[in-house]
């Protein structure tokens, strides 16, 4: 219950901040917003030129590219902390976190908070709902809670990642960091795994897990069903590498010396 009231608390005074700002936050949605169509108008060349990828046909690849969108707005919502290194190691503010009753990871999180960010996973609903009827695929009764469960284990997936790469500061407190490489990284996830080689489609399996955010859970709503085995483990995945991220952030937090002078 104290973390619940600390959340809405938290929440109820981001809303304030952001209302106070609304011609910022109309700016932030709608390059946002750019952002996802240059993507998708990415996708529309490369089938300008092609009517398959790898078996995969256009109608298909939106689609997928529809549902990653989903987990990564909740992802991109709730764990922003892709400057932890610089503002929390470097500067020295995770020496204010860590004074207060409150587990610290929980504390960032809340701090950082990015609500609009949860606009694009409408975006992502409406580029599902095209492709989806360009495909003509069928709804069942329990779709819409196996999309929840999908969408929570990719968001999860993408939190673990990055919290554990956020960890990687405790023990090397350079002002590099790996984040916007991972970033990067990440984006593969949007697009089948079977149009990449054997060692890519491994770490993007099961090393830096990013095809359970996007590729493999919506494969099953696609019908694919050689994927659907990997469908159902993205909550597992995602369960198991986010308790990762926390057992190795308390450590980390175990080893934090300070920011020194």
């Amino acid at each position: 219950m104290f973390y619940t009231s600390m959340l809405f608390q938290y929440i109820s005074q981001y809303l304030k901040t952001r209302f106070q700002y609304r011609g910022d936050l109309f700016v932030e949605f709608f390059s946002d917003l750019l952002s996802q169509a240059i993507n998708l108008i990415f996708i529309l060349v490369v089938f300008g030129h092609t009517n398959l990828l790898n078996g995969w046909n256009r109608d298909e690849i939106i689609f997928i590219y529809g549902f990653f969108l989903v987990p990564y707005a909740v992802f991109s919502a709730f764990f922003n902390i892709w400057d932890f290194n610089e503002r929390y190691i470097v500067k020295g503010e995770l020496d204010r976190i860590l004074t207060r009753p409150i587990h610290s990871l929980f504390q960032i999180i809340l701090e950082r908070i990015e609500l609009e960010s949860l606009l694009g996973a409408i975006t992502g609903l409406a580029v599902m709902f095209y492709s989806g009827a360009k495909l003509g695929l069928e709804v069942k009764w329990y779709d819409p809670f196996l999309f929840l469960i999908f969408v929570v284990g990719g968001a999860l997936v993408y939190g673990g990642v990055f919290i554990m790469i956020a960890c990687i500061s405790f023990w090397a407190d350079a002002r590099t960091s790996l984040m916007p490489m991972m970033y990067n990284i990440s984006n593969y996830g949007r697009y089948p795994v079977d149009i990449y080689n054997k060692v890519i489609r491994f770490v993007l399996t099961w090393v830096l897990p990013f095809a359970f955010v996007g590729v493999y859970p919506a494969a099953y709503f696609l019908g694919k069903k050689e994927w659907f085995v990997y469908a159902f483990l993205t909550p597992v995945i995602g369960v198991i590498f986010f308790a990762l991220s926390i057992v190795l952030w308390n450590q980390g937090v175990k080893k934090y010396r300070g920011a020194g002078n």
